[in-house]
């Protein structure tokens, strides 16, 4: 009754070139959505360590508001990091500071790190750890190296940058953002 030397062509397999030709459409689908997911996955690293440093930039302006007066922050072209009076402050110290007990805080945890892995840079200058209550000279900074890790030395520009330059330096510091990543134009010569 049932000859199974014909069979119908539904019960055949695949051939060798329709197989190929499916395993290349799957290729050139991958080329094409892998490096946009990659691309994804560094601004959204992006946007975390910026939203951590303002967080915990908030905070830190919260205690001294609190402790003292509002800083006043100048006008400037560029901003130096590591120069002039600025020091490092311990992310230990800084955790104190802004969280003396389980009753009253600033902040539930600082973060430590970057979405990189890199450890976040605070600096404070001398005037401020004195306990000067003279705004215009008191600063209050935090750095993330960017995906690179590298915390360059010397001036800034103070703006944006090309916001998928994923390795420059991205600095909070008196209240505002200082180098951040900006729209397609930042960072180009006018």
């Amino acid at each position: 009754m049932f000859d199974r030397q014909h069979s119908s062509a539904r019960d055949r397999g695949f051939t060798l070139i329709e197989l190929l030709i499916v395993v290349a459409i799957i290729g050139i689908i991958a080329a094409i959505l892998i490096p946009n997911l990659i691309d994804s996955l560094q601004k959204a690293k992006q946007k975390r360590t910026l939203a951590d440093m303002r967080i915990v930039g908030t905070a830190w302006f919260s205690w001294y508001t609190d402790q003292q007066s509002a800083i006043g922050t100048g006008a400037g072209q560029t901003w130096q990091w590591g120069g002039g009076d600025l020091q490092d402050y311990p992310h230990a110290d800084l955790l104190t500071l802004l969280r003396p007990s389980d009753t009253m805080f600033y902040i539930q945890t600082v973060p430590e790190r970057d979405a990189w892995g890199n450890p976040f840079s605070f600096q404070v200058s001398a005037a401020l750890l004195a306990g000067s209550t003279n705004s215009a000279s008191n600063v209050m900074a935090i750095a993330s190296p960017g995906k690179d890790g590298v915390l360059e030395a010397g001036a800034y520009t103070i703006g944006p940058f090309l916001a998928t330059d994923y390795e420059q330096d991205m600095i909070w510091a008196d209240g505002y953002l200082v180098r951040f990543p900006g729209g397609v134009n930042a960072g180009a010569s006018p």
